[in-house]
């Protein structure tokens, strides 16, 4: 059984990339369409988020790229990165406060209430072991690599 692990080893970063770049995708959505990026200026302003339409946009847009470099394994460590920053934000300014445990959390941007920092802190820590580990097989970083190291 650990021999059959041992050969799809590598394939775990893939599959924690791909995850990590729908959820992130998902959640590009839902500030955009959902919450719209006016709510979440609104949801920041409340939180005393410094530069409220400025950061919405930034969470939005780098959810949806961010979370697509992921999905697709291109340019992953930027992907990774930018969304490293979000949910440390995310945690510092939103969900410290609610103690570790999450929540039920509203999608109305007007009443949402924010969860505890237990989510967010996996997200964190899945953007930095993709930092740390790679794209791993099946993205398009592994390809244009090997494709620009050919003769």
């Amino acid at each position: 059984m650990l021999a059959l692990l041992e050969r799809y080893r590598e394939y775990g970063i893939t599959l924690l990339r791909v995850v990590l770049g729908i959820t992130f995708l998902m959640h590009g959505y839902l500030g955009a369409f959902i919450l719209t990026p006016d709510g979440l200026s609104a949801y920041n302003i409340s939180k005393g988020i410094p530069f409220p339409v400025m950061t919405a946009w930034f969470v939005i847009l780098g959810h949806f790229l961010g979370g697509a470099a992921l999905l697709l394994g291109a340019y992953t460590h930027l992907g990774a990165l930018v969304n490293l920053f979000i949910m440390g934000g995310a945690i510092w300014f939103v969900h410290l406060e609610q103690g570790f445990f999450l929540k039920g959390i509203t999608l109305d941007a007007a009443n949402a209430v924010a969860g505890g920092y237990e989510y967010v802190l996996v997200l964190l820590a899945a953007c930095v072991s993709v930092l740390l580990l790679g794209s791993g097989p099946l993205a398009v970083d592994r390809r244009s690599k090997r494709a620009s190291l050919s003769p």
